[in-house]
């Protein structure tokens, strides 16, 4: 995985209530880089004001259905990962199917490891927990986040709707056995 300047390797623990602020900030600036271009600012700010609201992050956290996964180096944080226990789409097959809601790096620390350091975690506590599928849904325009799935074995498997603010976008569902 990577390293910070002085040395030191990303470190992945649990988040907990008290890393609410941390996160919704981070979670806000790394959604805003990946889609704002690509979207009108009253669709990103609709979206961002509810998805990351701190209160709603922090409702998350509390959550025994969803666990965050915190990549930090030298105490800040540079990643992190989103799981959620629910139903999945009609297109998910397999037993023990869990989202794999969000998976963000520092925009600035693409390409680095972080990305890959979170998923390995990832799929390590799907698998520990029992889980036998871990799905998703990228944005069918995220060439990038396509790619990296798919080099972590992920294959499309249908779409679903994802509302961002007012626009209605379509997602690729995409699932990996464990």
């Amino acid at each position: 995985m990577s390293r910070s300047p002085s040395g030191q390797a990303v470190v992945i623990r649990h988040g907990t209530s008290a890393d609410a602020g941390v996160v919704a900030e981070f979670g806000a600036r790394a959604f805003a880089a990946a889609f704002g271009p690509h979207n009108t600012p009253e669709d990103m700010a609709s979206y961002l004001g509810q998805a990351f609201a701190e209160p709603f992050i922090e409702t998350q956290l509390a959550d025994p259905r969803c666990a965050f996964l915190l990549a930090e180096e030298d105490g800040g944080l540079v990643g992190y990962a989103m799981l959620r226990d629910g139903p999945a789409p009609d297109s998910v097959h397999g037993e023990e199917p869990v989202e794999l809601v969000r998976i963000y790096a520092d925009p600035t620390r693409m390409g680095t490891g972080i990305g890959s350091g979170l998923m390995s975690a990832v799929l390590e506590m799907a698998a520990a927990e029992g889980r036998q599928t871990v799905w998703l849904g990228v944005w069918e325009r995220n060439a990038r986040a396509i790619a990296f799935y798919q080099r972590w074995g992920f294959e499309k498997v249908g779409q679903k709707t994802f509302v961002l603010g007012s626009d209605p976008q379509t997602d690729h569902v995409m699932i990996r056995r464990l």
